[in-house]
């Protein structure tokens, strides 16, 4: 076959050995992207060589899968897998720019946000999310195209290669199934005055977390707030500038804005970032001088800004690494929603523990602060508990997520005189795990341990 690129494209995700299985991009591919989709769980977005993809995720999408070819032990594919996986982790398919979040009516909203009650807000919230139930993609309440799209390459590539199993650097340190981390967004003064009760909260289930605080308008921070978690060994991280829902209005504005929030990160010795609503433009990362960002939805439909990176694992973004949120925030929750359990988290965690992905949740300081808030908070924190102790789920911190995911990209497997064996900082808490085929499946297994279906394993 001519035309043809060789492209790793497991290297990064698994960390295996470069070249160890690799698979083969048409170059000659279609200008227009689109949406198709590779396999039952994969929707995919780029362009499609040889058919023409589909304009909009509703329509009947065309399966690639059924053009896959096998030659000379290579996978040939009539799309590439590394800008399909690209283009849905930074949301190519969406508008960036989104104006409708900039619109008259919203720069009105937001005029009078501070002014309005929580009852007041969410009947008009749920009036402009209205319809999101019929949305098509990304899926709800969970997204995994990415991790489906890799565990399809990488089943039909050792088909093609006659290999029997792949090495890689399992995705958590010490061999823990997933992982889980608690992030808290302080949006205003009575969420401040909130952060210590919070806090024996946590501590009483064994729990670090994050604190995101806006340092503009919202209310005062001062040095002793912000002491007062760093003794308690919680995390803080930077929430916006202050929090009106402007921030990427345009690039000149974000520009001069970012160099604010910056300033903040350096004097609050902040290594993380999450926009205000969630609101973001990945292309105008590299303005952030943070080591990590907690902006990016899996599955934004119960978001201002759609969208969402399809994936439940961090991700870089040039040198930002990007830890999605992958759960539901207690706002949409309890305001939107109109639930008072712990059902939706239990879903999600679930299809995310499936992936052996990251669990990272949003809990506000100010909607948590009455009873029966409190009791369904309290209710997921007994219920990650339980999956630490029963299921080997690592409960951390973003600090700590950041850090070991920087690890893991540096090291590497190579093969010695008893088998494979890992090299890098941090190679202490990394574990050899191996990749195979039964029955169709993609099974992950541990060295020394029994293999679990990538697609089946879930939590009770």
């Amino acid at each position: 076959m001519t035309n043809t690129k060789p492209i790793d494209c497991f290297a990064g995700y698994y960390r295996c050995p470069e070249g160890y299985l690799v698979v083969e991009s048409r170059r000659a591919l279609n200008g227009r992207k689109g949406y198709f989709r590779f396999g039952g769980e994969a929707t995919c977005y780029g362009a499609l060589n040889g058919e023409d993809p589909a304009k909009t995720p509703g329509e009947t999408l065309y399966d690639a899968r059924d053009r896959v070819e096998f030659e000379n032990g290579v996978v040939c594919l009539p799309f590439d897998p590394l800008e399909v996986i690209e283009n849905l982790r930074t949301e190519a398919y969406t508008n960036q720019s989104h104006p409708e979040a900039f619109s008259l009516v919203a720069a009105l909203y937001y005029l009078i946000r501070p002014c309005l009650p929580v009852g007041v807000r969410k009947h008009l919230q749920r009036s402009r999310l209205r319809g999101w139930e019929q949305l098509s993609f990304p899926s709800w309440p969970v997204d995994h195209s990415v991790e489906s799209l890799l565990e399809q390459l990488l089943l039909l590539a050792l088909k093609a290669a006659g290999v029997e199993r792949m090495p890689f650097i399992w995705f958590w340190p010490e061999g823990h199934s997933s992982c889980a981390i608690m992030t808290h967004d302080v949006e205003e003064a009575k969420g401040r005055d909130f952060c210590d009760i919070l806090m024996d909260i946590d501590d009483s289930f064994g729990l670090k977390s994050s604190f995101q605080v806006v340092p503009e308008k919202r209310y005062t921070v001062t040095p002793e707030f912000l002491e007062s978690i760093r003794q308690r060994q919680f995390e803080i991280a930077v929430h916006d500038l202050n929090h009106d829902g402007r921030l990427y209005k345009n690039y000149e504005q974000f520009l001069q804005q970012a160099e604010k929030i910056n300033a903040y990160g350096t004097q609050y010795k902040a290594d993380g970032f999450r926009a205000g609503v969630l609101y973001r433009n990945q292309q105008w990362y590299d303005a952030l001088k943070f080591s990590y960002d907690m902006s990016v939805p899996n599955s934004a439909r119960l978001d201002p800004q759609r969208g969402g990176c399809c994936t439940v694992m961090p991700y870089f973004v040039g040198n930002l690494l990007e830890i999605p949120v992958t759960m539901m925030q207690d706002y949409t929750l309890f305001n939107i929603l109109n639930r008072y359990s712990i059902d939706v988290w239990r879903e999600q965690t679930k299809i995310v523990m499936a992936k052996h992905g990251l669990m990272s949740f949003i809990i506000h300081p100010d909607f948590i602060i009455g009873l029966r808030e409190r009791k369904v908070y309290e209710s997921l924190l007994e219920y990650l508990a339980g999956l630490r102790q029963d299921h080997g789920v690592w409960i951390t911190t973003p600090g700590e997520v950041n850090r070991w995911w920087r690890q893991r990209a540096r090291m590497m497997l190579v093969e010695g005189r008893s088998g494979w064996e890992i090299e890098g900082l941090g190679k202490e808490r990394a574990r050899v795990a191996y990749a195979s085929e039964q029955g169709g499946r993609l099974m992950l297994a541990l060295e020394d341990r029994a293999p679990v279906s990538a697609a089946k394993k879930e939590a009770t």
